[in-house]
C-alpha cells in the first residue's frame, strides 16, 4: 500500500465513521517502571505529561480504550545481556519503561522500543531516553502507539520475520499510527485488537490448564 493510497483510504474511512460511534475495544495495559533505570526527571516528566497522554488520545480517537494498572518492577541483566523482567503480569500488555533497550535486543541501534513475547509475557519495552510523541506522519510517530500496535496488529505472533518483512511491518505500523493520529481511523485496528485479545486470553487459559495438570509452559519469542 502506497502512502497516497493509505491517506485516501484512511480519510474515507474516517469520514464514513463519523455518522455512528465505533464499538470500543478495551485493552489491558500493565505499566511497570524499571526501578534500575537511570532516567532523568525531565525524561520522566516528558513521558507522563506528553507522550503517554497523547498515546491515550490517539487510541481513544480510534475507539480503543486503554485499561491501565501499575506495579513495581525492574529489568535485570544476565551475563549475556538478556533482560530478566520482574513485575510482569499475564493477561495484559506489559508496558515496561526503562532507560535504554538491552544491546542483545537492539544490536546497538539505540531503539526507542521493542515489542515481543518473552517467557509467555507480552512486553512493550520503551526506552525513555529515545521515546517521543508524534512528529512526522508515516516516519516518526508516537513511540508507545507504535509499540502497542505491534501487539494489537499481531506482529508479536510472527516468529523470526525476514528482513524485508521487518521493514514492511514497520512502515505498516507507522501507517496505522498515522491514521489514528490524523484521522481517528481505528476500524481495522479494533478488529485485529479483538482477535489479539482472544489469543492472549486463550494462551493464558491454556497455560493455567497445563499448570493445573502438572505441566509447565514454554517460552515464546
Amino acid at each position: 500500500m502506497t502512502r497516497r493510497n493509505f491517506i485516501f483510504t484512511a480519510a474515507t474511512a474516517a469520514a464514513a465513521g463519523r455518522s455512528s460511534p465505533p464499538a470500543r475495544v478495551l485493552v489491558p495495559i500493565h505499566r511497570v517502571m524499571d526501578s534500575r533505570a537511570r532516567c532523568s526527571p525531565e525524561q520522566l516528566h516528558h513521558f507522563w505529561s506528553s507522550i503517554w497522554p497523547e498515546t491515550v488520545r490517539n487510541f481513544s480517537g480510534g475507539g480503543i480504550g486503554l485499561q491501565t494498572t501499575d506495579g513495581p518492577g525492574e529489568v535485570r541483566r544476565s551475563p549475556a545481556d538478556n533482560p530478566i523482567f520482574v513485575g510482569l503480569r499475564r493477561g495484559a500488555i506489559n508496558l515496561v519503561l526503562t532507560g535504554h533497550i538491552p544491546m542483545k535486543w537492539d544490536n546497538g541501534r539505540a531503539l526507542a522500543g521493542v515489542t515481543t513475547i518473552h517467557d509467555g509475557y507480552h512486553v512493550c519495552l520503551v526506552a525513555l531516553q529515545y521515546a517521543h510523541g508524534n512528529q512526522i506522519p508515516f516516519l516518526s510517530v508516537n513511540t508507545c502507539v507504535h509499540e502497542l500496535l505491534h501487539a494489537l496488529l499481531q506482529d508479536v505472533f510472527v516468529r523470526r520475520p525476514a528482513w524485508y518483512q521487518t521493514d514492511g511491518r514497520e512502515f505498516r505500523i507507522d501507517c496505522y499510527a498515522t491514521g489514528l493520529w490524523l484521522f481517528h481511523n481505528g476500524a481495522a485496528i479494533r478488529q485485529s485488537a479483538q482477535t489479539y485479545l482472544d489469543r492472549l486470553r486463550a494462551a493464558d487459559a491454556a497455560r493455567v490448564g497445563m499448570l493445573d495438570g502438572g505441566q509447565f509452559g514454554h517460552t515464546v519469542k
